[in-house]
């Protein structure tokens, strides 16, 4: 009787497990593709390379008509400050059909900035850099990272690529550290008095 019970409960173990192997769901794959964005990342950076200007020239074309300055940050923070005038996408909500509702046509020129531009309040703008980690774990290894240099994560460059890429190639992106409080720039938003 022990021995049928035994074989009873082993072959119950067996048939459960051929059960849930049969019942495990495949997905296909997600539609990422590494590759992809590498092959395009190559053909932005001479792209994006003639299109970084100074602020001067940002606010020169700011006022030629047709043009949209595109502040891709979060919408909390957008609500909060943004340069006056500014159109708002927040960089998760990029796809081809929200692009088109904020961007007229291809042709548009589009200015873009993000929190690595400006200088002075890192509560609205703060820079978004990743510090190496100076956490000590031998001599060695201290010097080495203390000498390591901290990697800009600026949101302007996954903004461009990705504008690149859904087709808008008439893109500028501000390439200077501006302080808030230059007299040149005005802001709006919930904390501007």
């Amino acid at each position: 009787m022990f021995v049928k019970n035994i074989f009873i409960f082993l072959v119950s173990l067996v048939l459960y497990r051929v059960t849930a192997v049969a019942e495990t769901k495949h997905y296909p794959l997600a539609r990422v593709s590494f590759d992809d964005f590498k092959n395009l990342v190559g053909e932005v950076e001479p792209h994006r390379a003639q299109r970084l200007i100074d602020l001067d020239t940002f606010l020169a074309m700011s006022k030629e008509p047709g043009t949209i300055i595109l502040d891709s940050r979060s919408d909390f923070r957008f609500e909060r400050i943004h340069l006056k005038g500014a159109k708002h996408l927040s960089f998760t909500d990029f796809t081809q059909f929200t692009l088109e509702k904020v961007i007229p046509s291809f042709e548009t020129k589009i200015l873009i900035y993000c929190n690595n531009n400006f200088d002075g309040n890192q509560v609205d703008f703060a820079s978004k850099v990743a510090a190496p980690n100076l956490s000590p774990i031998s001599a060695i290894g201290t010097q080495m990272r203390a000498q390591a240099k901290p990697i800009m994560m600026a949101l302007n460059i996954p903004t461009y690529v990705n504008l690149y890429g859904y087709g808008y190639r008439n893109v500028y992106e501000l390439n200077e550290l501006v302080d808030v409080k230059d007299s040149r720039i005005s802001f709006e938003g919930s904390i501007i008095k």
